[in-house]
Protein backbone atom coordinates (compact mmCIF):
# COMPACT_ATOMS: atom_id res chain seq x y z
CA UNK A 1 0.00 0.00 0.00
CA UNK A 2 1.53 3.05 -0.86
CA UNK A 3 2.24 5.76 1.88
CA UNK A 4 0.20 8.99 2.02
CA UNK A 5 2.25 11.97 1.22
CA UNK A 6 2.36 15.41 4.24
CA UNK A 7 4.23 18.71 3.26
CA UNK A 8 5.43 20.26 5.61
CA UNK A 9 5.56 23.88 6.53
CA UNK A 10 8.97 24.44 7.85
CA UNK A 11 10.41 27.79 9.16
CA UNK A 12 13.44 26.65 10.92
CA UNK A 13 11.83 26.44 14.61
CA UNK A 14 11.38 23.78 16.93
CA UNK A 15 7.73 23.67 16.09
CA UNK A 16 7.40 22.94 12.46
CA UNK A 17 10.85 20.35 12.92
CA UNK A 18 9.08 17.96 15.64
CA UNK A 19 5.69 18.30 13.40
CA UNK A 20 7.75 16.92 10.68
CA UNK A 21 9.33 14.05 13.05
CA UNK A 22 5.78 13.10 14.22
CA UNK A 23 4.29 13.16 10.95
CA UNK A 24 7.27 10.54 9.86
CA UNK A 25 6.36 8.20 12.75
CA UNK A 26 2.50 8.21 11.59
CA UNK A 27 3.96 6.67 8.47
CA UNK A 28 3.75 9.63 6.10
CA UNK A 29 5.89 10.46 3.19
CA UNK A 30 6.90 13.80 3.97
CA UNK A 31 8.51 16.45 2.45
CA UNK A 32 10.04 19.66 4.27
CA UNK A 33 9.36 23.48 2.55
CA UNK A 34 10.28 26.63 3.69
CA UNK A 35 8.84 29.75 2.08
CA UNK A 36 10.86 32.21 1.29
CA UNK A 37 8.58 35.43 1.94
CA UNK A 38 11.23 38.19 1.38
CA UNK A 39 14.69 39.25 1.12
CA UNK A 40 16.14 40.83 4.43
CA UNK A 41 17.31 43.39 1.87
CA UNK A 42 14.04 44.58 1.17
CA UNK A 43 13.36 45.47 4.61
CA UNK A 44 16.64 47.00 5.68
CA UNK A 45 17.36 44.52 8.49
CA UNK A 46 20.50 42.14 9.06
CA UNK A 47 20.24 38.49 7.87
CA UNK A 48 20.29 36.80 11.45
CA UNK A 49 17.28 38.99 12.63
CA UNK A 50 14.20 37.55 10.84
CA UNK A 51 12.38 33.85 10.06
CA UNK A 52 13.81 33.98 6.35
CA UNK A 53 17.15 34.12 7.10
CA UNK A 54 19.72 32.02 6.10
CA UNK A 55 20.30 30.15 9.59
CA UNK A 56 16.63 29.10 9.55
CA UNK A 57 16.74 28.26 6.25
CA UNK A 58 19.86 25.78 7.17
CA UNK A 59 17.79 24.59 10.68
CA UNK A 60 14.80 23.28 8.72
CA UNK A 61 17.49 21.52 5.94
CA UNK A 62 19.48 20.42 8.71
CA UNK A 63 16.36 18.43 10.59
CA UNK A 64 15.00 17.09 7.29
CA UNK A 65 18.86 15.56 6.68
CA UNK A 66 18.68 14.12 9.86
CA UNK A 67 14.63 12.84 8.95
CA UNK A 68 15.71 11.87 5.81
CA UNK A 69 13.39 13.56 3.65
CA UNK A 70 13.52 15.83 0.80
CA UNK A 71 13.59 19.88 1.41
CA UNK A 72 13.04 22.73 -0.98
CA UNK A 73 12.81 26.52 -0.57
CA UNK A 74 9.87 27.73 -2.23
CA UNK A 75 9.68 31.60 -3.63
CA UNK A 76 6.02 33.47 -2.24
CA UNK A 77 7.50 36.76 -1.98
CA UNK A 78 5.33 38.49 -4.63
CA UNK A 79 2.62 37.00 -3.26
CA UNK A 80 3.54 37.74 0.53
CA UNK A 81 3.84 41.34 -0.18
CA UNK A 82 0.53 41.95 -1.45
CA UNK A 83 -1.72 39.98 0.61
CA UNK A 84 0.67 40.75 3.79
CA UNK A 85 3.06 43.69 3.89
CA UNK A 86 1.03 45.78 1.77
CA UNK A 87 -2.23 45.07 3.36
CA UNK A 88 -0.66 45.88 7.10
CA UNK A 89 0.52 49.20 5.48
CA UNK A 90 -2.55 49.36 4.48
CA UNK A 91 -4.42 49.44 7.85
CA UNK A 92 -2.02 51.21 9.79
CA UNK A 93 -2.44 54.08 7.07
CA UNK A 94 -6.42 54.31 7.40
CA UNK A 95 -6.24 53.90 11.48
CA UNK A 96 -6.52 50.31 12.08
CA UNK A 97 -4.22 47.87 13.74
CA UNK A 98 -3.72 44.89 11.21
CA UNK A 99 -2.84 41.42 12.62
CA UNK A 100 -0.31 39.84 9.37
CA UNK A 101 -0.26 36.51 10.97
CA UNK A 102 -3.81 35.76 10.51
CA UNK A 103 -3.09 36.82 6.93
CA UNK A 104 -0.18 34.79 6.22
CA UNK A 105 -2.00 31.71 7.45
CA UNK A 106 -4.86 32.70 5.08
CA UNK A 107 -3.07 34.02 1.43
CA UNK A 108 0.17 32.07 1.89
CA UNK A 109 0.30 28.68 4.25
CA UNK A 110 -3.21 27.43 3.57
CA UNK A 111 -3.61 29.34 0.38
CA UNK A 112 -0.61 29.11 -1.78
CA UNK A 113 1.15 26.75 -0.26
CA UNK A 114 -1.86 24.50 0.02
CA UNK A 115 -2.07 24.93 -3.56
CA UNK A 116 1.40 23.10 -3.73
CA UNK A 117 0.80 20.45 -1.53
CA UNK A 118 -2.06 19.76 -4.56
CA UNK A 119 0.41 19.75 -7.26
CA UNK A 120 3.17 17.83 -5.47
CA UNK A 121 0.13 15.34 -4.84
CA UNK A 122 0.12 15.26 -0.88
CA UNK A 123 -2.88 14.32 1.38
CA UNK A 124 -2.09 16.95 3.60
CA UNK A 125 -0.50 20.01 4.46
CA UNK A 126 1.10 20.16 8.26
CA UNK A 127 1.87 23.09 10.23
CA UNK A 128 3.87 23.48 13.59
CA UNK A 129 0.46 25.44 15.27
CA UNK A 130 -0.87 24.20 18.62
CA UNK A 131 -4.48 23.40 17.62
CA UNK A 132 -6.59 20.69 16.66
CA UNK A 133 -8.74 19.17 13.78
CA UNK A 134 -11.72 17.15 14.14
CA UNK A 135 -14.70 15.72 12.27
CA UNK A 136 -17.94 15.98 13.65
CA UNK A 137 -19.78 13.42 12.75
CA UNK A 138 -23.17 14.63 14.03
CA UNK A 139 -22.41 17.78 12.08
CA UNK A 140 -20.75 16.62 9.22
CA UNK A 141 -18.63 19.33 9.16
CA UNK A 142 -14.69 19.64 10.21
CA UNK A 143 -14.11 21.43 13.50
CA UNK A 144 -10.86 23.62 14.48
CA UNK A 145 -10.03 23.29 17.88
CA UNK A 146 -8.19 24.92 20.88
CA UNK A 147 -4.91 23.00 21.67
CA UNK A 148 -4.88 20.74 24.42
CA UNK A 149 -2.63 23.11 26.42
CA UNK A 150 -3.92 26.48 26.56
CA UNK A 151 -0.86 28.33 27.25
CA UNK A 152 0.14 27.70 23.36
CA UNK A 153 -3.24 27.46 22.19
CA UNK A 154 -3.29 29.45 18.25
CA UNK A 155 -6.80 28.72 17.13
CA UNK A 156 -7.09 32.53 17.20
CA UNK A 157 -4.93 32.75 13.88
CA UNK A 158 -6.44 30.05 12.27
CA UNK A 159 -10.33 31.07 12.40
CA UNK A 160 -9.68 31.86 8.10
CA UNK A 161 -9.46 28.40 7.33
CA UNK A 162 -12.10 27.03 5.37
CA UNK A 163 -13.72 23.51 5.31
CA UNK A 164 -11.75 21.88 2.54
CA UNK A 165 -8.50 23.15 4.12
CA UNK A 166 -9.20 21.38 7.65
CA UNK A 167 -9.70 18.52 5.67
CA UNK A 168 -6.52 18.06 4.73
CA UNK A 169 -4.43 19.53 7.42
CA UNK A 170 -2.88 18.54 10.43
CA UNK A 171 -1.21 19.86 13.40
CA UNK A 172 0.23 17.39 15.48
CA UNK A 173 1.46 19.57 18.30
CA UNK A 174 -2.10 20.23 19.28
CA UNK A 175 -2.20 17.70 22.07
CA UNK A 176 1.15 18.71 23.20
CA UNK A 177 3.36 21.86 25.57
CA UNK A 178 6.38 23.25 24.33
CA UNK A 179 8.43 21.57 27.03
CA UNK A 180 7.77 18.51 25.50
CA UNK A 181 8.13 19.50 22.01
CA UNK A 182 11.52 20.64 22.65
CA UNK A 183 11.95 17.12 24.60
CA UNK A 184 11.20 15.85 21.24
CA UNK A 185 13.42 17.26 19.03
CA UNK A 186 16.69 16.58 21.67
CA UNK A 187 15.87 13.24 21.46
CA UNK A 188 16.03 13.49 17.72
CA UNK A 189 19.19 15.17 17.70
CA UNK A 190 17.70 18.19 16.10
CA UNK A 191 20.50 21.52 15.89
CA UNK A 192 17.16 24.13 16.82
CA UNK A 193 15.92 21.81 19.96
CA UNK A 194 16.83 24.83 22.01
CA UNK A 195 16.08 27.70 19.99
CA UNK A 196 15.09 30.97 20.79
CA UNK A 197 11.24 31.87 19.90
CA UNK A 198 10.75 34.82 18.33
CA UNK A 199 7.63 36.86 19.16
CA UNK A 200 7.93 39.38 16.85
CA UNK A 201 6.58 40.25 13.41
CA UNK A 202 8.69 38.32 10.51
CA UNK A 203 9.17 41.52 8.68
CA UNK A 204 9.22 44.37 11.78
CA UNK A 205 11.76 42.26 13.84
CA UNK A 206 12.83 45.43 15.87
CA UNK A 207 8.91 46.20 16.32
CA UNK A 208 9.26 49.42 15.33
CA UNK A 209 6.39 49.46 12.75
CA UNK A 210 6.21 53.00 12.00
CA UNK A 211 9.96 53.11 11.24
CA UNK A 212 8.96 49.43 8.66
CA UNK A 213 5.85 51.80 6.92
CA UNK A 214 8.09 54.87 6.05
CA UNK A 215 10.71 52.94 5.00
CA UNK A 216 8.66 50.50 2.78
CA UNK A 217 5.97 53.61 1.23
CA UNK A 218 8.81 55.96 1.00
CA UNK A 219 6.29 58.21 2.61
CA UNK A 220 6.20 60.70 5.63
CA UNK A 221 3.55 60.82 7.56
CA UNK A 222 2.16 64.44 8.28
CA UNK A 223 1.37 65.58 11.79
CA UNK A 224 -2.27 66.18 12.84
CA UNK A 225 -4.06 67.14 15.75
CA UNK A 226 -4.38 64.94 18.98
CA UNK A 227 -7.96 65.66 20.38
CA UNK A 228 -10.09 64.77 23.21
CA UNK A 229 -13.18 63.14 23.02
CA UNK A 230 -15.37 66.40 22.45
CA UNK A 231 -12.77 67.78 19.90
CA UNK A 232 -10.82 70.16 21.80
CA UNK A 233 -7.29 69.75 20.67
CA UNK A 234 -4.72 68.72 22.91
CA UNK A 235 -1.58 68.60 21.24
CA UNK A 236 -0.12 67.21 17.81
CA UNK A 237 1.03 63.45 17.13
CA UNK A 238 3.47 62.93 14.72
CA UNK A 239 1.77 60.84 12.31
CA UNK A 240 -1.16 58.23 12.22
CA UNK A 241 0.98 55.22 11.78
CA UNK A 242 2.42 55.42 15.06
CA UNK A 243 -0.72 55.02 17.05
CA UNK A 244 -2.90 52.39 18.09
CA UNK A 245 -6.02 52.06 20.28
CA UNK A 246 -4.96 51.68 24.05
CA UNK A 247 -2.13 53.10 23.50
CA UNK A 248 -0.42 55.49 26.04
CA UNK A 249 3.43 55.31 26.23
CA UNK A 250 4.74 57.60 23.41
CA UNK A 251 1.97 60.45 23.15
CA UNK A 252 4.51 63.24 24.14
CA UNK A 253 1.74 64.99 25.93
CA UNK A 254 1.67 66.61 29.58
CA UNK A 255 -1.56 65.63 30.71
CA UNK A 256 -3.26 66.71 34.08
CA UNK A 257 -4.45 62.57 34.03
CA UNK A 258 -3.33 59.47 31.58
CA UNK A 259 -4.76 59.82 28.49
CA UNK A 260 -4.74 56.67 26.01
CA UNK A 261 -5.42 56.27 22.30
CA UNK A 262 -9.52 55.65 21.56
CA UNK A 263 -9.36 56.00 18.09
CA UNK A 264 -7.37 56.97 14.92
CA UNK A 265 -9.42 59.63 12.23
CA UNK A 266 -7.15 59.08 9.17
CA UNK A 267 -9.54 61.68 7.13
CA UNK A 268 -9.48 64.46 9.81
CA UNK A 269 -5.47 62.89 10.48
CA UNK A 270 -6.76 63.54 13.99
CA UNK A 271 -5.92 60.82 17.11
CA UNK A 272 -8.83 61.12 19.46
CA UNK A 273 -7.69 60.72 23.06
CA UNK A 274 -9.51 59.38 26.36
CA UNK A 275 -9.86 57.88 29.59
CA UNK A 276 -8.90 54.31 30.25
CA UNK A 277 -13.14 54.11 31.03
CA UNK A 278 -13.18 55.64 27.95
CA UNK A 279 -11.74 52.44 25.92
CA UNK A 280 -14.21 50.10 27.28
CA UNK A 281 -17.37 48.94 25.17
CA UNK A 282 -19.87 45.96 24.62
CA UNK A 283 -20.13 45.55 21.22
CA UNK A 284 -18.65 45.38 17.50
CA UNK A 285 -19.19 44.74 14.17
CA UNK A 286 -16.97 42.48 12.00
CA UNK A 287 -17.17 41.53 8.43
CA UNK A 288 -15.14 39.41 5.95
CA UNK A 289 -16.43 36.55 8.18
CA UNK A 290 -15.19 32.89 7.85
CA UNK A 291 -17.22 30.17 9.70
CA UNK A 292 -16.08 26.60 10.53
CA UNK A 293 -18.29 24.91 13.03
CA UNK A 294 -21.49 26.11 11.57
CA UNK A 295 -22.97 26.96 8.25
CA UNK A 296 -24.26 29.84 9.32
CA UNK A 297 -25.23 31.77 12.58
CA UNK A 298 -29.10 31.57 12.79
CA UNK A 299 -30.64 33.74 15.31
CA UNK A 300 -28.78 34.94 18.23
CA UNK A 301 -26.07 32.42 19.42
CA UNK A 302 -24.41 32.52 22.81
CA UNK A 303 -20.27 31.91 22.29
CA UNK A 304 -17.38 32.90 24.29
CA UNK A 305 -15.11 35.33 22.22
CA UNK A 306 -11.87 37.30 22.06
CA UNK A 307 -10.72 40.43 20.13
CA UNK A 308 -7.51 39.63 20.84
CA UNK A 309 -4.83 36.65 20.85
CA UNK A 310 -3.09 36.98 24.37
CA UNK A 311 -6.68 37.20 26.16
CA UNK A 312 -9.17 35.31 27.56
CA UNK A 313 -12.52 34.48 25.46
CA UNK A 314 -15.56 35.92 27.08
CA UNK A 315 -18.86 35.82 27.46
CA UNK A 316 -20.86 37.08 24.80
CA UNK A 317 -24.01 36.97 22.37
CA UNK A 318 -23.08 36.69 18.42
CA UNK A 319 -25.86 37.25 15.84
CA UNK A 320 -25.25 37.54 11.80
CA UNK A 321 -26.18 40.02 9.75
CA UNK A 322 -25.52 39.32 6.45
CA UNK A 323 -23.26 36.77 4.66
CA UNK A 324 -20.41 38.50 5.63
CA UNK A 325 -21.02 40.25 8.72
CA UNK A 326 -21.57 39.66 12.34
CA UNK A 327 -22.34 41.49 15.73
CA UNK A 328 -21.01 40.38 18.65
CA UNK A 329 -22.42 41.88 22.18
CA UNK A 330 -19.98 41.11 25.23
CA UNK A 331 -21.66 40.20 28.56
CA UNK A 332 -19.64 42.86 29.73
CA UNK A 333 -17.05 45.65 28.44
CA UNK A 334 -13.81 44.71 26.95
CA UNK A 335 -11.17 47.15 26.81
CA UNK A 336 -9.69 48.76 23.59
CA UNK A 337 -11.89 46.81 20.72
CA UNK A 338 -9.82 47.55 18.08
CA UNK A 339 -10.62 47.84 14.24
CA UNK A 340 -8.77 45.51 12.20
CA UNK A 341 -8.04 42.87 14.59
CA UNK A 342 -9.96 39.54 14.48
CA UNK A 343 -12.59 38.78 16.49
CA UNK A 344 -13.13 34.96 16.92
CA UNK A 345 -16.02 32.73 18.49
CA UNK A 346 -15.98 30.37 20.78
CA UNK A 347 -18.41 26.98 21.36
CA UNK A 348 -16.51 25.52 24.51
CA UNK A 349 -12.81 24.71 22.69
CA UNK A 350 -14.19 24.22 19.22
CA UNK A 351 -13.83 27.37 17.36
CA UNK A 352 -17.12 28.98 15.80
CA UNK A 353 -15.48 31.49 13.07
CA UNK A 354 -14.31 34.86 13.20
CA UNK A 355 -14.03 38.09 11.40
CA UNK A 356 -12.23 41.40 11.16
CA UNK A 357 -13.48 43.80 13.40
CA UNK A 358 -14.72 47.31 11.37
CA UNK A 359 -16.90 48.86 14.07
CA UNK A 360 -16.83 49.33 17.55
CA UNK A 361 -20.06 50.39 18.69
CA UNK A 362 -21.56 51.36 22.29
CA UNK A 363 -19.31 53.05 24.68
CA UNK A 364 -19.12 51.96 27.89
CA UNK A 365 -17.47 55.30 29.48
CA UNK A 366 -18.51 56.49 33.01
CA UNK A 367 -21.05 58.61 31.35
CA UNK A 368 -22.51 56.10 29.28
CA UNK A 369 -25.24 53.02 30.07
CA UNK A 370 -25.26 51.50 33.68
CA UNK A 371 -22.89 54.54 35.28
Amino acid sequence: MEKKKALIAMSGGVDSSVAACLMQDKGYDCIGVTMRLFDNGDINISSEKSCCSLSDVEDARSVCTVLGIPYYVFNFKDRFKECVMERFVSDYENGRTPNPCIDCNRYLKFDNLYRRAEELGCDCIVTGHYARVVYNEDTGRWNLLRAIYGDKDQSYVLYSLTQEQLAHTQFPLGGLTKPEVREIAAQHHMRNARKHESQDICFVPTGKYSDFIEEFTGKTYPEGDFVDRDGNVLGTHKGIIRYTVGQRKGLGLSLKQPMYVCSVDPVKNRVVLGTNEDLFSRELIANDINLISVPKIDGPMRVTAKVRYRQPARPATVTQLSDDSIRVVFDEPQRAITKGQAVVLYDGDSVVGGGTISENAISAGTNQEGA
